[in-house]
């Protein structure tokens, strides 16, 4: 896979994103920063199947360097030297970059690429056309869009959530953050809220601190990285940006490596991670809790389906509704949820709430 013939010259990349930039290399403790382009970066220094996941913000083709314009904030404490796309170049920077991401990836690996909606299918043609494997279409809504009167407010962002394929599937740690049997107030799955494909999340709001142009919280490149790497993985970022992505995987313990052209921006924000301690966030996250389900992994017998067989017939003709129905089979009998409707299901019981 990869790009297509017309794209393969890597001569035109210092003209699309902005000139060329002499290479600068700084090493945090293993942690690996680059202030160069990503593509001839990532081809400089990284070797192929090399990465566990990826997590990146690329520049929009939008005019970023003068979305001040349009927005009521003050742009006092923005970092300069934001870097901006062509927008008649961007079917072209797309391929180039995700052809590189595509190599750089282990069989396995993940990508989420944080996209706006403008030049959102530049991104998927490119997705697709370096042979990732989708895996979610994940909408962040955030508050406070930007105000417009002739159409409907934008306040939300698109991450896309691929894989590149290979013997083993990507990593998802599906307890990482909340336990399959962990309930709200109403009763309601956390587990099953949290991996839900819309996320809300505010925009971290900096008051007086110095921040790039469009800035990740930190919440959402935690919630990331939690569920699609193992401590001890290589996290990479392409786009540095605001380095969040960086604070984020040192935090928990992961490696990192990243690019960022712009000169500025690198010496600002590279700062911020002067004294970073690994695993600094590690003691601040929840701790999923685990409830140990007594038959888990047990074949049924013809005894027990029968008797949750019967027992479920009881509780229907007792007008029990149906989300109260399940959760006591399973406290009964010592299963989980999937594995108590797959029985149902065997047995030709139909889940409709009585009349």
């Amino acid at each position: 896979m990869g790009l297509p013939p017309k794209f393969k010259s890597l001569d035109r990349i210092p003209a699309l994103m902005g000139g060329p930039v002499s290479p600068t290399r700084v090493d945090l403790g293993g942690n690996l920063f680059f202030n160069q382009d990503c593509i001839a970066g990532a081809r400089e220094h990284l070797g192929d199947d090399s990465v566990d996941l990826i997590i990146t913000d690329p520049p929009y083709g939008i005019q970023g360097h003068i979305m001040h314009r349009h927005y009521n904030r003050d742009e006092r404490f923005v970092a300069d030297g934001y870097v901006e796309v062509d927008g008649a170049h961007y079917n072209e920077f797309s391929h180039r970059w995700i052809s590189e991401a595509y190599r750089i990836l282990k069989p396995g690996g993940s990508i989420y690429v944080v996209s706006g909606y403008t030049n959102l299918y530049h991104i998927l043609d490119a997705l697709h056309g370096a042979g990732l494997l989708e895996v979610n279409h994940i909408i962040w809504r955030y508050r406070f869009g930007v105000y417009t009167k002739k159409k409907y407010i934008s306040s939300h962002y698109h991450i896309l959530f691929y894989e590149k394929p290979g013997k083993r599937r990507h990593t998802f740690n599906v307890t990482s953050r909340f336990g399959l049997s962990e309930k709200d107030p109403s009763g309601g799955s956390l587990n099953y809220q949290d991996r839900e494909d819309v996320w809300d999340m505010n925009r971290e709001y900096k008051r007086k601190r110095a921040k790039n142009k469009n800035e990740l919280p930190l919440e959402l490149l935690v919630k990331m990285i939690q569920y699609s790497s193992d401590p001890g993985n290589t996290v990479c970022d392409l786009f540095m940006g605001g380095f969040s992505t960086a604070k984020a995987a040192i935090g928990l313990d992961r490696r990192f490596v990243g690019f960022e052209i712009s000169k500025e921006i690198f010496s600002t924000r590279l700062k911020d991670l002067e004294g970073l301690r690994p695993g600094y966030l590690q003691d601040g996250l929840r701790t999923p809790m685990h409830v140990q389900i007594r038959n888990q992994g047990k074949s049924w017998t013809e005894d027990e389906l029968g008797r949750m067989r019967q027992r479920f017939l009881e509780l229907k003709a007792n007008r029990v509704k149906k989300y109260k129905i399940i959760p006591a089979l399973c406290e009964e009998f010592g299963r989980g949820r999937w594995s108590i409707e797959k029985a149902l299901k065997k047995n030709g019981l139909g889940m409709r709430e009585p009349k």
